[in-house]
């Protein structure tokens, strides 16, 4: 095969892994209610399954790293894959709430312990230096459309089942796991062998006690944190509008996870989008952050306003516009660490400790937001939307000072 060819199809493999591998985790996203049902759950315990998810998630980010720089790349995506197959089939066969949470932690070993970095390793190491926002560029664009199929082929398998929703979810369970054995496979034949001996990160990338201790001194690194905070706080809890449509405005199911596909995966596809509006027209990460968290503001408001005796198809359509902006959004907010006032040298650090705070939503919103459907029901939703209006107005705040203390610092210096 050219290497040319072969260049091409390993960035969409690993796409595809990205994309794929993702799908268990956080499969609430796509069958909210089925999973629920199935389980013989309640959002409370859904919540849960992600916080655990999430812990171990923030346990492993820095060591498993560190270890991705001391292994073969190829083996270590390939094992993350077939390890996570194995996951899914075994909660597919399972459905034990207990047994779950173990599970849960064993997908944080699997999907972010060693693979995430070894999966930003290996689209640096297939592209040369010349080359790398296009081919980080065109792995998000695979990443999302890999994601938006996997979903729709387990929503496919579901929808097989008829009725019966415990069998349909378990059907759509086991197929994901097929996608993620199939992108292991993939690799397989198109990763180089010897990708994983290159050394893709410099001193200055890698995260030290020393430089820890100087950026958690710097208030504009909290800020920062809080920052990706509510812009992932956002993108995250688009999933809530999949259980809203289903049980505020009385979308079937399967039109509900249509929809919550798009906003969850397809929409992701306009995250270049922010960038060229960052670049071309605000001239600012920042200015773009704080504008585009108003928008959101707004947006997530009016779903308040929204009438009982709206269509449907018109209330779901509506959902889109949140989602869009959010992607669009949520695709260059960390480079708003540059436009801070912060040095190359501790880019590193601030990034994985801004990380560790960013997407605690996962473990945090989900149990608020699902203790407030559980006690209020339908009308907990009021309480979520109020909530990310406050996280986009708190959000716009903070990037607007980022900006603010970014231009004194180049006035200073």
């Amino acid at each position: 095969m050219e290497s040319k060819a072969r260049k091409y199809l390993t960035i969409i493999a690993l796409g595809l892994a990205g994309g794929s591998i993702y799908f268990i985790p956080y499969v609430k996203y796509v069958f909210y209610d089925a999973q629920l049902a199935a389980m013989g759950i309640n959002n409370t315990q859904s919540g849960l399954l992600l916080t655990m998810y999430t812990i171990g998630n923030m346990v492993l980010y820095i060591p498993g790293g560190y270890l991705a720089d001391k292994v073969s790349t190829k083996k270590a995506l390939i094992i993350s894959l077939v390890a996570t197959s194995v996951l899914t089939w075994v909660y597919a066969f399972s459905l034990n709430f207990v047994v779950s949470m173990i599970i849960w932690l064993g997908l944080s070993f699997s999907t972010a312990f060693v693979f995430w970095s070894a999966l930003m390793k290996a689209v640096r190491i297939v592209g040369t230096e010349e080359e790398q926002g296009f081919m980080y560029g065109l792995y998000y664009a695979c990443n999302g459309i890999a994601a938006a199929l996997t979903s729709f082929i387990s929503l496919y398998a579901y929808n097989t089942a008829g009725e019966d929703i415990k069998s349909g979810f378990v059907r759509g369970v086991n197929a994901s796991g097929v996608v993620v054995l199939i992108a292991a496979i993939c690799l397989v034949f198109l990763m180089k062998e010897d990708a994983g001996k290159v050394t893709t990160e410099s001193d200055d990338d890698k995260i030290s006690l020393p430089m820890v201790g100087k950026v958690l001194k710097s208030p504009v690194v909290w800020i920062l944190s809080i920052v990706i905070l509510c812009g992932y706080g956002l993108k995250s809890s688009v999933s809530y509008f999949n259980p809203y449509l289903t049980e505020v405005v009385g979308v079937s199911a399967v039109n509900s996870g249509i929809f919550s596909i798009i906003n969850n995966y397809l929409l992701l596809l306009l995250a270049p989008v922010g960038g060229i509006l960052a670049d071309k027209v605000f001239k600012s990460t920042c200015k773009w952050l704080s504008v585009s968290f108003v928008i959101l503001a707004v947006l997530f408001g009016g779903v308040l306003l929204i009438p009982s005796d709206i269509s449907p198809m018109v209330a779901s359509i509506y959902t889109l516009l949140p989602g869009a902006v959010t992607m669009m959004m949520y695709g260059v907010v960390f480079s708003s660490v540059s436009e801070a006032g912060i040095s190359r040298t501790m880019t590193g650090t601030v990034i994985g400790i801004s990380s560790i705070i960013g997407y605690l939503p996962d473990s945090i919103y989900s149990v608020i937001f699902g203790k407030w459907l559980d006690n209020k029901g339908a009308a907990g939703y009021t309480n979520i939307f109020i909530f990310l209006v406050a996280s986009g107005i708190v959000g716009a705040v903070l990037a607007f000072w980022i900006y603010r203390h970014g231009k004194r610092a180049q006035h200073d210096a």
